[in-house]
C-alpha cells in the first residue's frame, strides 16, 4: 500500500449524509470504505468513483452485528494495513409516535443500530488505530441537535444521540494516550430522501404541524471534510450544522 494513502470509511454510504461524504473524501484524495446494509448503492457508488479516477471500495455489512463488523475491519486491515479515520454515520430513526404505542422493536432497532452500532464501529476502529504504525486515527460519530432539543415524541432517537455524545467525550479522553481523537457532528434539518417529508410539516412542540426551514446536505459533508482534513493534534470536539432558521435556537 501507499504508505502516504489516507484510508478513510463511511458506514451508512449508500445514501444521504454518507454518500455525499464519502463522495467529498473522494475529492479531497482519500480511499474510502463504503459500509452499509445494502450492497447495490455501494457498488454503483464505487463505480462511480472509479470512473472519476478515484478508490472507493464496497464492503457491504450490518453495523448491528459483531461478527460483520469485525469481518468489515480485518477486510480494512488486510487490503490497507491501516484505517485514518472512521466516519460513523450509520443511523435510523422510529416512527413518531407516542411511546406506549410504539413497538419495543422499533426501540430496540434504534438503540441497536445508534448505540450499539457505533459502539461497535468505534471499539473496532480504536484497536486498529492503536495497533498500526504510525498509530492513531480520527472518529467522527454523527450525532444529533436531538442530543440537545427533542421533537415530540422521539424518545428513542434522543436517547440513542444522548448516548453518542457520551460516546464521543469518552473517546476523545480515552483516546489521547494513542493519538486517536474523536469528534462529532450533530446536524439539523439536512435535506435528504428520507427528510423531505419535513418541507411539508412536520409535528411541532405546541402540537401544530409546521414546515420547516432545510438546508443542502452538501453543507454537512463539507463540514465532516474539514473535521476530517486536521492533524491529530487539533480537533473540532463537536460541532453543530444546522438550517439557519430552524427551530433549534429559539422558542420556534
Amino acid at each position: 500500500m501507499n504508505a502516504s494513502r489516507k484510508i478513510a470509511l463511511v458506514t451508512g454510504a449508500g445514501s444521504g449524509v454518507g454518500r455525499l461524504t464519502a463522495l467529498g473524501l473522494l475529492d479531497d484524495g482519500w480511499t474510502v470504505v463504503l459500509a452499509g446494509r445494502r450492497a447495490a448503492p455501494l457498488q454503483a457508488l464505487a463505480a462511480e468513483a472509479a470512473a472519476r479516477g478515484q478508490t472507493a471500495v464496497a464492503m457491504p455489512a450490518d453495523v448491528t452485528d459483531p461478527q460483520r463488523v469485525q469481518a468489515l475491519f480485518d477486510a480494512i486491515e488486510r487490503e490497507f494495513g491501516r484505517l485514518d479515520l472512521l466516519f460513523n454515520n450509520a443511523g435510523v430513526n422510529a416512527p413518531a409516535v407516542p411511546m406506549d404505542e410504539l413497538p419495543l422493536d422499533n426501540w430496540f432497532n434504534v438503540i441497536n443500530t445508534n448505540v450499539t452500532g457505533v459502539y461497535l464501529c468505534a471499539r473496532a476502529a480504536f484497536g486498529l488505530m492503536r495497533r498500526q504504525s504510525p498509530q492513531g486515527g480520527r472518529i467522527i460519530n454523527n450525532g444529533s441537535i436531538s442530543a440537545h432539543t427533542p421533537r415530540p415524541f422521539t424518545a428513542p432517537y434522543t436517547a440513542s444521540k444522548h448516548a453518542v455524545t457520551g460516546l464521543t467525550k469518552a473517546l476523545a479522553l480515552d483516546g489521547r494516550a494513542v493519538n486517536i481523537v474523536a469528534s462529532q457532528i450533530d446536524i439539523g434539518n439536512a435535506l435528504t430522501d428520507l427528510s423531505e417529508r419535513m418541507t411539508r410539516g412536520v409535528l411541532q412542540a405546541n402540537g401544530t404541524i409546521a414546515p420547516e426551514p432545510m438546508m443542502d446536505a452538501s453543507h454537512v459533508a463539507n463540514a465532516v471534510r474539514h473535521m476530517a482534513s486536521l492533524p491529530l493534534d487539533a480537533n473540532v470536539l463537536t460541532m453543530t450544522v444546522m438550517a439557519s432558521a430552524m427551530p433549534f435556537a429559539g422558542r420556534g
